[in-house]
């Protein structure tokens, strides 16, 4: 029996995580969860330990890149087989979760991503047509350095298997973790599929990416990753 893991990574999300943590267990009792809160200004960390959710509380903010890494090096000390990147703000669904971790328990994959661009039908909610073809265009770069396809480039919602478990917990972008953390297993050899699912709108709160620093973001995720083509040639 493969044991799992949903790392959620979580900055002010006062008014979500009760709620996000409510629907992974209805959804399915068994999965165990840990939130990751990020040094929140809020009441995220008292919610979560007056629900009894678990959860790993930094003193500092970190970043979506830290916050995350902590929850490998969790993962890895507590012998977890897969973990599974998940939002803490209601934009991830629990119930694409098998269909996520299925190509790993097949050994097809090292990572699964949770695709809104696999095919026209995979979500109704694909972001704001300023990200979609910052997306677009991050995607042709990862291509251009791997030769790899990747439709959602931008993903948080991602499974990965033991190895990348322990690579993680040692090494993980703190900026632009997803795109940059993809290209660089895609260059190490590694397996990364995507399965289509569905995305929801973030149900309170602001994106951390805001609608000013898209430009800036598709830049710097850019260099970051022809710089990795540059470092593992």
């Amino acid at each position: 029996m493969q044991k799992v893991l949903l790392i959620i990574p979580a900055y002010n999300e006062q008014d979500n995580i009760l709620n996000v943590y409510k629907k992974i267990k209805k959804e399915d009792s068994t999965l165990d969860v840990i939130v990751i809160n990020d040094g929140s200004k809020d009441n995220t960390g008292s919610i979560c330990d007056k629900n009894k959710i678990p959860c790993v509380h930094l003193i500092h903010n970190l970043g979506i890149g830290g916050a995350v890494q902590t929850g490998y090096k969790y993962a890895k000390e507590h012998n977890y087989d897969i973990a599974i990147q998940f939002d803490g703000d209601g934009q991830h669904d629990v119930k694409y979760v098998p269909k996520l971790i299925k190509p790993i328990l097949k050994k097809e994959a090292n990572m699964v991503i949770g695709s809104r661009f696999i095919d026209k039908t995979s979500s109704d909610f694909k972001s704001s047509a300023a990200r979609r073809i910052g997306i677009k265009v991050i995607s042709f770069f990862i291509k251009l350095i791997t030769g790899k396809k990747i439709y959602d480039t931008t993903s948080g919602f991602r499974a990965v298997d033991r190895s990348l478990i322990c690579q993680f917990a040692e090494d993980y972008p703190l900026e632009y973790p997803e795109p940059v953390s993809t290209t660089e297993i895609l260059k190490q050899n590694f397996i990364v599929q995507e399965v289509p699912v569905s995305m929801n709108e973030r149900e309170t709160g602001v994106s951390s990416i805001r609608a000013w620093k898209n430009i800036y973001y598709m830049i710097n995720v850019i260099l970051s990753v022809l710089i990795v083509g540059v470092r593992r040639k």
